[in-house]
């Protein structure tokens, strides 16, 4: 085990670390393993440092168990709170399970003492035992590292070895080995030194595999001009290793964590080991242990997992940890593809093993087939289309070597999100040319908000919307910028008695605006910025998020913008230029941070902003009025308009715009979220998998908004 520096580990598979000797296991047990099991942690985080399972029927493509949850409390277990590195053994007898882990929570530092021991009889319920080295052993009670423990049978003994490095004070990291006793609860032989470097140099991550009598064991060295996966073999599990001079990792990448294991009824082994500065890992084969061929292509998983082990087992003991911890093998189970489905708000309740559906309006419950789809050997039932109308139907997945689930599944019309996809910061306006509602949002789900192109949607009725493709590509379209295309808004506007559209946008932390004689485009850039500049004296924030603003009252049009700061500015006639005389830093209370949307109503202009930061789960909506598109604002005491509601949830509700259903006083609100289910999960990340929403708006008598609520059913088609 070696410290990770990366904070942001982005592996798309994981380090698998294994020992499965042939006389660890009894034949009949070896005979009738058909799966895998999978144990790992998942991070550097506190909440990531727990023991994780999956399972998988091939030794390639593995499925999290729990909702990749942990399934061990690791406070429970532990000294420190946090726990790492978990290998798994089956006992010589066939009969018991035994778990090693390290205990290490390393928010509070790199340095140790102490292991765990673990045991279980049935996969799922583990008794444990704590091992501080420095208090059992006086000869290391000034140990500052016991990192990465495995165990291996010892068939000359008849007993458990398990082995570890440890770091002395001035020393290096040296893999020592000592027995268990009987029961599993602590090491009963003071630790020895199992693996002596021949350039006395540290080694960390041990794993023995026995093949043909001889014990080969893989770990990393750590010499300074020396460091990646060797492997050393030895007649004796206990001394008299070798170590061989080639690397038997497949990369000039930094690497550790190796890993062995060979597949069930085969002749094949894997090595996997951790391609650490690079945040993935690699995965190998071989039949001899000495050669050794990447096969990256072959393997997947639905989850980023750390350091950890695999485990062969049978498909009864698959079932028996499917029927306690839940899951859904979604490679194996390519999901419910009826196009009715919004796929991205997919809710699996593995502890409750429900599922719900979320499907457009329009969708005939009483006639619907989700059309699950399932790999060759796996089936589901019932087939075709079933009444969701009244209550949930009961499906059975069937996943042959890897058991079975049942899940109850419901179908409920939601028209939250109101798009599909990730779009953000919404704009809307209501074109009075082809009577039509446009929605013109950020194209959302790019790293950091790195999306470099804008589309466009229409509707007649604010639920069914169609794509009306792209409107805007800053690569293609913009000669002045090409990356971070932000919080669109657009103007209506008659000019020599022809509608006219210019939808003014951010772009590198500018403003642009393009023109059209479409609301839906093409669009085209006027070549420059329309502002690149921040006003005098203002030197916080960003020059983002534009929103356009035309007056009923006088006919004149705004343009409003910032991020730290709010102005507002008159554009001129021709609407692609301002009249620099006008503008005015306006004033909001500290809670503004962004995201300004101004609309009229009832001798009333409403100023809406958004507070916090859009990759808050507190994201929200406050208010205030004028009297006039520039004059001095009004803060209400309870302006709160838009919040989470976590009894649904939902999060991170802001950045808005506000439409007005022509020739009423219907009002609505336009508004993104984190993505449901998975944004709250998500971290930083949910800030750029956002989703739009529409929900009714409401004002008192005399003119205050009232508090919107967030909905997960979202409207009804309105009529104009």
């Amino acid at each position: 085990m070696k410290r990770i520096q990366s904070a942001f580990f982005t592996t798309s598979i994981s380090l698998i670390l294994v020992l499965f000797s042939s006389c660890s296991v009894t034949k009949k047990v070896a005979e009738n393993t058909t799966a895998y099991l999978f144990v790992y942690f998942t991070g550097n985080a506190k909440s990531e440092e727990a023991i994780r399972f999956a399972i998988s029927k091939d030794a390639y493509n593995y499925y999290a168990l729990n909702d990749n949850k942990p399934v061990i409390v690791s406070e429970a277990i532990s000294t420190t709170g946090g726990v790492r590195d978990p290998h798994i053994l089956r006992s010589a007898d066939g009969k018991t399970f035994y778990m090693t882990v390290t205990d290490l929570q390393t928010a509070n530092g790199w340095d140790n003492q102490a292991m765990i021991l673990l045991k279980s009889s049935d996969l799922v319920n583990w008794t444990s035992s704590k091992v501080d080295i420095s208090k059992v052993f006086a000869g290391f009670k000034d140990v500052s590292r016991v990192w990465a423990p495995q165990t291996i049978y010892d068939a000359k003994a008849k007993k458990y070895m398990v082995y570890f490095s440890m770091l002395q004070p001035g020393g290096k990291d040296i893999v020592y080995y000592s027995y268990a006793n009987k029961d599993f609860t602590a090491l009963e032989t003071v630790p020895k030194q199992l693996f002596f470097s021949p350039t006395k140099g540290s080694c960390i991550d041990a794993d023995i595999i026995e093949k043909d009598g001889k014990f080969h064991l893989f770990l990393k060295t750590e010499d300074t001009a020396d460091k990646g996966i060797k492997v050393a073999i030895s007649d004796k599990l206990t001394s008299g290793y070798v170590l061989k001079d080639e690397y038997v990792d497949q990369t000039n990448e930094s690497v550790e964590g190796s890993g062995v294991f060979k597949l069930n009824n085969s002749d094949t082994y894997i090595l996997m080991y951790d391609m650490y500065r690079k945040g993935k890992y690699q995965f190998t084969s071989s039949t001899d242990l000495k050669n050794f061929k990447v096969i990256d292509e072959n393997v997947s998983m639905n989850f980023h997992p750390r350091h950890g082990t695999v485990l062969p087992i049978t498909k009864s003991e698959a079932q028996s940890l499917i029927n306690k911890f839940g899951w859904f093998p979604n490679g194996e189970i390519a999901g419910a593809q009826s196009a009715a489905i919004k796929q991205n708000n997919v809710i699996i309740d593995l502890e409750n093993k429900k599922m719900l559906l979320p499907v457009k309006n329009g969708t005939d419950l009483k006639h619907f087939d989700p059309e699950f789809k399932v790999n060759q050997g796996a089936s589901v039932s019932p087939a075709g289309a079933q009444d969701f109308s009244q209550k949930a139907v009961k499906y059975d997945f069937e996943m042959g070597d890897l058991g079975k689930m049942s899940f109850d599944v419901e179908a409920v019309v939601r028209n939250n999100p109101s798009l599909t996809g990730y779009y953000a910061d919404p704009e809307i306006l209501y074109s009075n040319k082809d009577n039509r509602f446009h929605l013109y949002p950020t194209s959302d789900g790019f790293n950091e908000w790195s999306g470099d192109y804008f589309k466009s949607f229409s509707s007649t009725n604010l639920v069914d919307w169609v794509d009306d493709g792209m409107l805007l590509d800053l690569k293609k379209d913009v000669s002045w910028t090409d990356v971070k295309a932000w919080a669109p808004t657009a103007a209506e506007k008659k000019i020599n008695g022809q509608y006219r559209y210019f939808f003014y946008y951010t772009g590198d932390a500018k403003i642009g605006v393009a023109v059209s004689d479409n609301p839906q485009g093409p669009f085209t850039d006027i070549g420059k910025p329309l502002v690149a500049t921040k006003p005098n004296g203002i030197t916080r924030g960003q020059i983002i998020d534009p929103d356009a603003f035309t007056d009923p009252v006088s006919g004149k049009s705004y343009l409003y913008y910032g991020n730290g700061f709010m102005v507002g500015v008159e554009l001129n006639d021709d609407m692609i230029s301002v009249n620099e005389k006008t503008l005015t830093v306006l004033n909001p209370d500290k809670t503004f941070r962004e995201g300004t949307e101004v609309f009229y109503r009832k001798g009333k202009y409403y100023f809406l902003w958004s507070e916090d930061d859009t990759r808050s789960e507190n994201y929200r909506v406050r208010y205030a009025t004028t009297t006039s598109p520039l004059g001095s604002l009004s803060i209400p005491k309870d302006n709160l308009i838009l919040a989470k509601d976590p009894s649904q949830g939902i999060y991170g509700t802001g950045h808005n715009s506000v439409i007005q259903i022509p020739g009423t006083d219907e009002w609505y609100i336009v508004y993104h979220r984190f993505t449901i289910p998975k944004g709250i999960t998500m971290g930083r990340a949910a800030g750029y998998n956002r989703e739009v929403c529409i929900d009714r708006l409401y004002f008192d008598e005399e003119g205050n908004i009232i508090a919107a609520k967030p909905t997960l059913e979202g409207i009804q088609p309105v009529k104009k």
